[in-house]
């Protein structure tokens, strides 16, 4: 089952393939493939909207200096991500040296550019007020909102960053130890009934109380590569749902030590709120039966690959396993979100940062692979 697309969609598409750029070409005197590119993020996004509706961001409110044009440092930073440039500064010189994209931004050419304090304040901003969030949201909303979706993976990938690793409070995690006492107990005495496990505990929890329990500071992740061999990096991990057209449709930044299953429900619950799917697949690392249990009961089925724990295996029937194929759609998605949008140089820092520089990319390449489907 193949995603389709909205008529207004593919109306907005064929408007701003046929009419916007050709308009543009003749003002700009040619572009380039890159340039088209940022044209349609920008089209496909329209940041403006979410951007204006937050009072904070309007210019000539308050008191003393204006703020510089924040519509148009949000774009330069989406077109950032688009080009996939590692640094502000690379971007300001970007910018400097290229006129047409400084056009396309928003800037005035009259003026100079905001200093890169500025552009560092601008994305603090946004990155505080979770924008790209919100205009995520919106554009999943607004392109396959209506639209049922063959199937979502879900898979976890590695986010290096550039800071230390958080220090963890001892005292909490001796408790976290002296609790979970192993062997016999001694003659006599009597231990508490064991506590419900984490993902036990999210089944009656809403999702901002799931997401406020994991842990989202810098720490150290293992795990196995394709090779089998373990690999351990500093950082973050970031879980995404894949359409089975290739366009992300949910996001959770974790540390790098929460396992993939911990965000499952979440994601599954976020991912229900924004479209219609008939399948969720998963690795291994979700074998869970509270897991299974949640998406049946969502109305959705899960073909998760079945972790046998020392006891025999159990395959998909032919059916699932034809499906399960398609599952590498979201290794794809990681592997063009760190190649191409920015995932894999995260100069920022702490996770607000961190989440707001990926959501960049996250929203530029659903922009790019709506542009796919469409051409």
């Amino acid at each position: 089952m193949n995603t389709t697309l909205s008529p207004v969609t593919v109306q907005r598409f064929i408007a701003l393939q046929g009419e916007l750029i050709a308009l543009v070409e003749l003002d700009y005197t040619g572009l380039t493939p890159k340039l088209e590119q940022i044209i349609r993020a920008f089209e496909f996004t329209q940041i403006e909207l979410t951007l204006y509706r937050d009072r904070g961001y309007a210019q000539g409110r308050g008191v003393g200096q204006p703020k510089s044009d924040r519509c148009a440092l949000a774009c330069a930073f989406l077109a950032k991500a688009v080009l996939d440039l590692k640094t502000t500064r690379a971007l300001i010189d970007r910018l400097q040296a290229d006129s047409k994209l400084r056009r396309l931004c928003g800037f005035d050419l009259r003026f100079a550019l905001p200093s890169e304090s500025t552009f560092s304040r601008a994305f603090e901003e946004f990155a505080t007020s979770e924008l790209l969030q919100r205009v995520h949201a919106r554009m999943i909303e607004d392109t396959l909102g209506h639209q049922l979706i063959g199937h979502i993976s879900r898979d976890a990938t590695a986010i290096e960053a550039r800071e230390s690793i958080a220090k963890k409070d001892k005292v909490q995690v001796a408790k976290a130890v002296s609790k979970n006492k192993r062997g016999r107990p001694p003659k006599g005495e009597v231990r508490p009934a064991p506590e419900p496990s984490a993902l036990e505990r999210q089944s009656s929890q809403t999702v901002a109380q799931i997401i406020a329990e994991l842990d989202t500071a810098c720490a150290t992740g293992t795990k196995k590569n394709a090779q089998g061999y373990k690999i351990s990096w500093k950082g973050y991990k970031l879980h995404l749902d894949t359409a089975c057209c290739g366009v992300p449709i949910s996001a959770i930044l974790t540390g790098a030590n929460v396992h993939d299953s911990r965000v499952a429900i979440p994601l599954t619950r976020i991912s229900a709120q924004r479209v219609d799917a008939c399948y969720e697949l998963m690795d291994a690392a979700y074998c869970s039966t509270v897991i299974r249990e949640e998406i049946e009961a969502a109305g959705r089925v899960p073909l998760i690959d079945h972790n046998p724990r020392k006891g025999e295996k159990r395959e998909f029937a032919p059916h699932e396993a034809q499906r399960y194929k398609t599952r590498s759609g979201a290794e794809r998605c990681n592997a063009r979100l760190k190649d191409e949008f920015g995932a894999r140089h995260v100069q920022v820092r702490g996770h607000a940062k961190v989440m707001c520089h990926l959501m960049l990319g996250v929203v530029a390449l659903c922009a790019d692979q709506l542009t796919r489907l469409l051409l």
